[in-house]
């Protein structure tokens, strides 16, 4: 099927295979994966991929591809139809049970449950033939309409048992094998979502005896399975929820299988700006979402991707920015930032920050309930869930972006993926550096009162352990005057805090603009702060090339035109965590 006339819609938010091949949506051909999955086999199989990268459009194909009932038309003209034969053997041949779990993020355990509840009753509803057919007893029409049953109370649409939940997957699949004739395929979207609610809220153990249960029933002990796809963000140690699942296959981002089939691949982006003729975008484009190693394919992220030529269809001038922290709590980067106590992690940190590589082991088997245990296991959670991704592969040697050790383990170059994930990252410094600075009261009000009576020694000596306590958000790339701007952007996180001082950072002075200006109305103070990066270190030049510049610029020509009587000029020249401060007072006495 051929949508034709004007301009496809761009599927802001849409993961419904049906919709989008129905109502004239722009599609990503990712149908290959179809053919793939069937001929590689597996009975159980699991992607691994972070958020917002394709995974439950991919299972609405699936879906619509194997139900019995589906509309052929659908796959007109896309890769799956030219193989004819897979296409005789398995399109719409099967009863399908298609369930997400991305809801189910209850407050305490029983909110959680009853929203599982409704994930089920509805995906049950579906087959409300049931209790017609003629292949069914009425014992076993019976436990069908257990998993449909209203609750009395009206608090949820559906109040199945806990123990009728465990069950589900495994009793809905029986009784459609037996009205059908035919095994059942099982899809599972955003398996894991219930049990990250469940480990932020605190009641981890009982929900993964719930999943773990539904599981062993569906997949483990299920003679109505004919195969069964999960997806979700994290790989959760067999021991954890696939307990004895030994039919489970794994595809997680290392996985060179289906590599091309979550994400936009380069070839797949130009397709898309040439299509709505925004090729002159692909450089910004690529800094911006590209960037993700899945196998051996680098991926952009869909949802960015798609988001950004959504506005650009708008406003041709629009300007690229953070679409997927909105969809995303961003919690493995805040725990990170939070845990970040000694100088090797911080050093990393600013390493990432910068643009720059660390190495690091990555353990791709965790359960949620550990995953902010140790650092260690963070720097794993970052890769699984995207804000890190692998580099360092060739194309002759894909292999060589990990490092195996004597012990077989899995060290590898770690990288932040693009512009839009350093955001994240020095959003979440910024808050974390001024949430620090409030705590320590006692510093802080000395660093106040040093800085507005011009006590250059003691702002020195307080300023240098800010920077030292402070993870440096600097790009080693950046050329000196942007290395400033950094610097000026701590001070300005400082001074935030302060009641009754007002800051701003390159404020309109003199001739010029100033890194940043204080203005203290309820004492008569002013002050002019100017920064220079002092290069191999030169701290007094530095001091003096910024004292100079304010006198130049006249930089206090404002506060004086404001009546402020008492005006500080500093002079802050930094070098990685070191800075040196000179200060000079003006006393300035308005002409009648």
């Amino acid at each position: 099927m051929e949508y034709t006339g004007m301009k496809k819609k761009l599927p802001i938010g849409i993961d419904d295979f049906c919709k989008i091949r129905e109502e004239g949506f722009y599609y990503v051909d990712k149908t290959a994966m179809i053919c793939d999955l069937l001929n590689a086999w597996g009975e159980v199989n699991l992607f691994t991929r972070p958020r917002r990268f394709g995974k439950s459009l991919n299972m609405s194909m699936l879906k619509t591809f194997l139900e019995i009932g589906c509309d052929k038309s659908l796959f007109d003209g896309l890769a799956i139809s030219r193989e004819k034969a897979l296409c005789d053997d398995y399109m719409g041949k099967f009863p399908v049970i298609s369930i997400s779990l991305k809801s189910v993020s209850g407050e305490n355990y029983d909110a959680a449950l009853s929203q599982l509840c409704n994930v089920m009753g509805n995906e049950a509803s579906r087959f409300a033939f049931l209790t017609e057919s003629d292949r069914l007893s009425e014992n076993e029409k019976n436990r069908y309409r257990q998993l449909t049953a209203s609750d009395p109370a009206g608090e949820t649409v559906y109040s199945m048992s806990e123990d009728a939940l465990k069950s589900s997957l495994q009793t809905l699949s029986m009784l459609l094998r037996k009205h059908y004739g035919k095994k059942v395929v099982i899809l599972i979207d955003e398996y894991d979502v219930p049990l990250a609610q469940a480990n932020e809220q605190g009641y981890y153990k009982k929900m993964a005896d719930l999943i773990r249960s539904m599981f062993d029933q569906a997949l483990k002990t299920n003679d109505n399975l004919y195969f069964a796809v999960l997806t979700g963000c994290l790989r959760i140690a067999k021991e954890s929820i696939f307990t004895g699942l030994n039919n489970l296959t794994v595809f997680s981002i290392s996985t060179v299988r289906f590599d091309e089939y979550f994400g936009f691949t380069d070839g797949e982006v130009r397709e898309i700006l040439s299509y709505y003729g925004f090729e002159d975008k692909y450089d910004v484009i690529k800094k911006w979402y590209d960037g993700y190693r899945f196998g051996n394919m680098d991926v952009y992220c869909p949802w960015d991707m798609i988001s950004y030529c959504f506005e650009l269809t708008g406003n041709p001038g629009a300007r690229p920015r953070d679409y997927w922290s909105n969809t995303s709590g961003n919690a493995a980067v805040r725990h990170l930032i939070e845990k970040a106590g000694n100088e090797q992690t911080k050093s990393e940190i600013e390493a990432l920050v910068a643009g720059e590589t660390i190495e690091k082991e990555i353990y791709e088997d965790l359960t949620y309930n550990n995953l902010y245990d140790t650092i260690d296991n963070l720097w794993s959670v970052l890769f699984a869930t995207g804000y890190l991704t692998r580099c360092g592969a060739s194309d002759e040697d894909p292999a060589s972006q990990y490092r195996m050790t004597d012990e077989d383990t899995n060290i590898c170059q770690l990288a932040i993926p693009n512009r839009e994930i350093r955001r994240i990252f020095t959003r979440q410094i910024t808050a974390y550096f001024n949430s620090m600075v409030r705590k320590n009261s006692q510093r802080f009000e000395a660093f106040c009162e040093a800085l507005k009576t011009g006590d250059a020694e003691n702002t020195q000596k307080l300023l240098t352990s800010y920077l030292y306590d402070s993870i440096a958000v600097r790009d080693s790339s950046t050329q000196k005057d942007k290395k400033e701007i950094l610097y000026h952007g701590l001070m300005i996180g400082i001074l935030a805090n302060i009641d009754g001082w007002k800051a701003k950072t390159n404020a309109d002075s003199g001739d010029g603009y100033c890194d940043v200006r204080v203005e203290i109305e309820r004492e008569d103070i002013g002050m002019i702060i100017e920064f220079k990066y002092a290069d191999n270190a030169r701290l007094t030049t530095g001091c003096e090339d910024a004292m100079a510049q304010i006198e130049r610029m006249d930089y206090t020509r404002e506060l004086k035109r404001m009546g402020y009587r008492t005006i500080y000029k500093y002079g802050i020249a930094c070098f990685k965590k070191k800075c040196k401060v000179v200060c000079e007072k003006e006393d300035y006495v308005p002409e009648e």
